[in-house]
């Protein structure tokens, strides 16, 4: 068991991350691409990536092993901004942390010649690892980033409303049952019997797709505090095989309203930040029951995500629907979901009460 420490202060610097982290998912989505479990969370990404990888998983395994210690310099806390931010980052790390960190690894006098390397603090095998990263963030990552997002952003509006109604011990009472807050102590389930001291720094609640059963922290206590916790799963097939945007994407509300039904697309407005299913029907004016049906159709959109809060759900957009709302995204832009976006939502118009 991990047991995080906290003080007033510690309580007062509570907070979440503003967004995923690109090489935390990396790191940790690693993990689940040598897993042989059937599964239907992260089985057909795990089947996806592989047939796109060439030898990173090979080049990475050493560093990463499959359970238990990886160096923390491989999650800067820049991964937060974004992947060119985050490689810098990493190119930055000083040589002596290279070398402490790797030493750590369980079968550091077997380490291939390249991070042997690494951990005298030579710049090729620096530069190695970083292509090597690179790699298999773009082949396994970024193809399904909408759909990891948008995991992440429905566990963040449930905190955020868990801290607005209750604050500090509100959010952390309300983390998954695999931490339990007891205060002034947060238990955490984690694989060795472990103290963490805040002392006044605060902690960083980062929710991540990639993580599974226990949280993660970094292993020197002198590090930033930050304590990555696994997500809510729905249960149909993890991250969908991406297809671009039809041409056909609306130009605003109004012309969504045209296409999808003037309700609904009131709907998928209000939803917004996040609510739940009763403050929805309140905000637009249907039935529970009306609203609820909205909710599902655009969920199964693949425009709204739903997310099981207490005896509530908490409804929240997606990064398609974002993206409709705002008019669409960018030329090229790839999202997930739109095979099934538009025929799904305007065949269903007949339903519940359409406007």
């Amino acid at each position: 068991m991990l047991r995080v420490h906290f003080s007033e202060l510690d309580l007062a610097r509570l907070r979440m991350a503003v967004r995923p982290d690109v090489l935390w998912e990396t790191v940790l989505s690693f993990h689940r691409l040598r897993e042989n479990r059937a599964e239907t969370v992260y089985g057909e990404w795990r089947s996806e990536a592989r047939n796109r990888l060439n030898g990173e998983a090979r080049l990475l395994a050493p560093l990463i092993p499959s359970r238990g210690y990886f160096p923390d310099f491989l999650t800067p806390a820049e991964g937060v901004i974004g992947c060119d931010s985050a490689m810098a980052a990493l190119r930055a790390t000083p040589g002596e942390r290279l070398h402490h960190e790797i030493a750590g690894l369980p079968a550091s006098r077997a380490l291939p010649g390249w991070i042997r390397d690494l951990a005298q603090g030579e710049a090729r095998p620096l530069d190695r690892l970083i292509t090597t990263l690179r790699t298999y963030h773009r082949a396994a990552i970024a193809p399904y980033w909408p759909h990891i997002q948008a995991r992440i952003e429905a566990d963040r509006a449930a905190r955020g409303r868990a801290l607005l109604d209750g604050g500090a011990d509100g959010l952390l009472s309300s983390l998954p049952p695999t931490m339990r807050w007891r205060a002034p102590v947060l238990e955490v389930d984690y694989p060795v019997d472990r103290d963490l001291y805040l002392r006044g720094r605060g902690l960083l609640l980062l929710p991540s797709f990639f993580c599974r059963g226990t949280p993660v922290t970094f292993r020197n206590p002198e590090l930033t505090p930050v304590l990555v916790y696994p997500v809510e799963h729905a249960r149909r097939t993890a991250p969908p095989r991406i297809q671009p945007r039809p041409a056909t994407a609306p130009a605003c509300v109004r012309s969504l309203g045209k296409l999808v039904g003037q309700t609904r697309s009131a709907v998928l407005l209000e939803v917004g930040g996040g609510c739940t299913t009763s403050e929805l029907a309140r905000r637009v004016g249907v039935s529970l029951a009306s609203a609820s049906q909205h909710a599902s159709v655009l969920r199964e959109a693949g425009l709204v995500h739903t997310l099981r809060q207490g005896s509530a759900v908490l409804h929240t957009l997606t990064p398609l629907g974002a993206a409709l709302l705002r008019g669409g995204g960018s030329p090229g832009e790839r999202v997930f979901g739109a095979q099934a976006a538009f025929p799904a939502v305007a065949g269903a118009q007949g339903h519940a009460g359409h406007g």
